[in-house]
């Protein structure tokens, strides 16, 4: 592992890599952290049995959608909105009709703001479709898969293609300094203490060793997913 201001970077082949992300994700957990920012995290890095085009392809282009908006994140549709919009139109014009001037105002602006949700809810699907085809289409061919959130930024991708040996490159940087120092310690430690570690199978859907502080279960290392040695 080589660390740098920019992160902690592993080259290696899949399982190594992998074996990087646990390690990081374990001194994470000891550290203390919990929360969305790490279950994404967690979620994102890749796995013993995905594969970098297919599985770690998806989760960053689903990582890296636009955000839904607040008509979405109430469940509602444009076409929701626009009703509630009509409706609350027509109240301000009752308002307006009873000499009820500040009511009419309210709702009024109630019918814009429904509106505008609405605007903002295809806006942000269009996004999505235009930015999910140009991301798998394109962008992958010419940049790293990524992750980026409060907690965590990375990078990952196949170097050394047509030289026969799959190799791999993937970079984690810790956002918060006073954290990063935290899980460069107990990096350290790793290297130092731990002989064998016992990368993650997808059965062990838990992520046992990396979230819940026990032993991962040796596994038989006459399998693709055999323990690497330091």
């Amino acid at each position: 592992m080589e660390e740098s201001i920019s992160g902690f970077k592993r080259r290696g082949s899949w399982g190594e890599v992998v074996e990087h992300g646990e390690r990081i994700t374990r001194a994470l957990h000891d550290a203390g952290v919990e929360g969305d920012a790490f279950s994404d995290w967690n979620e994102w890095r890749p796995k013993s049995h995905e594969r970098l085009g297919e599985d770690v392809n998806e989760k960053t282009a689903q990582q890296a959608s636009v955000a839904e908006g607040e008509g979405e994140k109430a469940g509602k549709t444009p076409n929701d909105d626009l009703k509630s919009a009509g409706e609350k139109l027509s109240r301000s014009y009752e308002k307006v009709e009873e000499g009820d001037n500040e009511a009419a105002v309210e709702s009024w602006q109630d019918s814009i703001n429904y509106v505008a949700r609405a605007a903002d809810s295809v806006g942000r699907k269009a996004l999505r479709k235009v930015e999910d085809t140009v991301y798998r289409k394109v962008m992958t061919q010419l940049a790293p898969y990524y992750f980026d959130n409060e907690l965590v930024s990375a990078n990952i991708q196949q170097v050394g293609r047509g030289t026969g040996d799959e190799e791999f490159v993937f970079e984690v940087n810790v956002n918060d300094d006073h954290l990063k120092e935290q899980v460069s310690e107990t990096l350290k430690q790793f290297e130092d203490e731990v002989d064998r570690w016992h990368i993650d199978t997808e059965k062990e859907t838990e992520v046992a060793e990396a979230v819940e502080g026990v032993e991962t279960p040796v596994t038989d290392e006459n399998k693709d997913s055999k323990s690497t040695t330091n």
